[in-house]
């Protein structure tokens, strides 16, 4: 395969960053943008490929996509709506490592010649879908990489739920884009989670003071999970200081949760239980065995009732000298757990680079009540630059 696909299929979550000057559905987004320089930035931010419009409708040409192809050596996708082989033709001329494909304007004959044609051309082809009659086809048609987009292009209507249960229908044998929509480390999260090995980002970079920083926010990890939380006050708080999960413990414990509480968008809920999971209404459960009574050591966080992550704990109210290096030797996304604070985060970061961790005892005033200026010590801990990691 073509090296758009091979970049996007490598371990973690990828993102496609996309250079877009306006939006039909939100008017001018950056109308100087430079191509050259923010598709060489998004590279050093950790983009796995760049997008670059090349439709006038959005502000763009094949001028732009010149422009990328001598600024970086990242791949290109060359983003249009191309019906011919001379689209394709062109895009590859200028630059593309691969180009869109928008199953919406094309009927089943059309898209497989264009996919033959680009083959042969040495494009890779992001064939995207927006229904589960759309994503049946792409399959149908043997596309390698499918991107799901959240935004109908018709009534550009936002629908990420939609979207997130068409990216866990795929086939995992093909490589799957989430499009549109993520502006944050949660919602990019969710769509890994779901089942998606990329994500594509553009209106959020192209309105952010820094494109490639906000690209850099995104992509960092760890991502932090403050749990037992009760209050209203205290997810406010999370929130604010950038927390990315919140956790509701539904078990008996000195922090048990009435219920989960409503969180922003920037955030998902995780709902806490041991022994047996419920259906809260969270995005997440995080399940621990039940061992003499007590909370076994070790959990699963789980969306949808399907494993995603292993969360690795202390003992039941224990001590382990080997917890971080015995954490390092799992394979697949690792929540850490137990003992952690601002004080000893980054290492342990460093030391376990776990796709998540999670602190509760050690943030708060007293049991269910967090301490605010904890919370922030915290993320900001795991937020230095020592101890994040794209």
């Amino acid at each position: 395969m073509g090296r758009f696909r091979d970049a996007l299929a490598r371990p973690g979550l990828a993102a496609i960053a996309e250079v877009k000057r306006r939006s039909p559905s939100a008017g001018d987004l950056r109308p100087d943008a430079d191509a050259a320089g923010l598709a060489r930035a998004f590279e050093e931010s950790g983009a796995a490929a760049v997008s670059i419009l090349v439709d006038e409708r959005f502000g763009g040409s094949f001028a732009d996509l010149q422009a990328a192809r001598a600024a970086t050596g990242a791949p290109l996708l060359a983003k249009g709506f191309f019906r011919d082989q001379g689209d394709l033709l062109q895009a590859r001329i200028a630059g593309a490592d691969a180009a869109l494909l928008l199953l919406r304007d094309l009927d089943d004959e059309q898209a497989r010649l264009l996919l033959t044609g680009g083959r042969t051309l040495g494009l890779d082809l992001l064939v995207e879908a927006h229904d589960a009659a759309e994503l049946e086809r792409a399959v149908g048609l043997g596309a390698d990489v499918i991107g799901i987009n959240a935004r109908d292009l018709e009534t550009f209507a936002i629908d990420r739920t939609a979207q997130l249960e068409l990216v866990a229908r795929a086939p995992r044998d093909r490589v799957v884009v989430a499009e549109s929509a993520v502006s944050s480390r949660a919602q990019g999260a969710e769509a890994e989670l779901a089942g998606a090995d990329a994500v594509l980002i553009g209106s959020a970079l192209m309105r952010a003071a820094d494109p490639a920083a906000k690209l850099a926010e995104v992509l960092a990890r760890p991502l932090v999970k403050v749990c037992g939380l009760t209050r209203p006050e205290d997810v406010d708080a999370a929130a604010e200081a950038g927390a990315d999960l919140a956790g509701f413990v539904l078990a008996e414990s000195p922090r048990r949760a009435e219920a989960p509480l409503p969180v922003p968008a920037t955030m998902l809920s995780v709902a806490v239980f041991v022994g047996e999971a419920e259906d809260a209404g969270t995005d997440l459960v995080q399940l621990y065995p039940e061992e003499s009574g007590h909370r076994g050591r070790d959990g699963t966080l789980l969306r949808r009732g399907e494993p995603v992550a292993t969360v690795l704990d202390l003992p039941w109210l224990g001590e382990d000298e080997e917890h971080w290096r015995r954490a390092s030797q799992v394979e697949g996304r690792v929540v850490l757990a137990g003992g952690l604070t601002a004080e000893n985060v980054a290492a342990a970061a460093e030391a376990v680079r776990p796709w998540a961790v999670d602190a509760s005892r050690s943030l708060e005033a007293a049991p269910g009540v967090k301490d605010h200026a904890r919370v922030r010590a915290f993320v900001d801990a795991v937020r230095a630059p020592e101890a994040v990691r794209a």
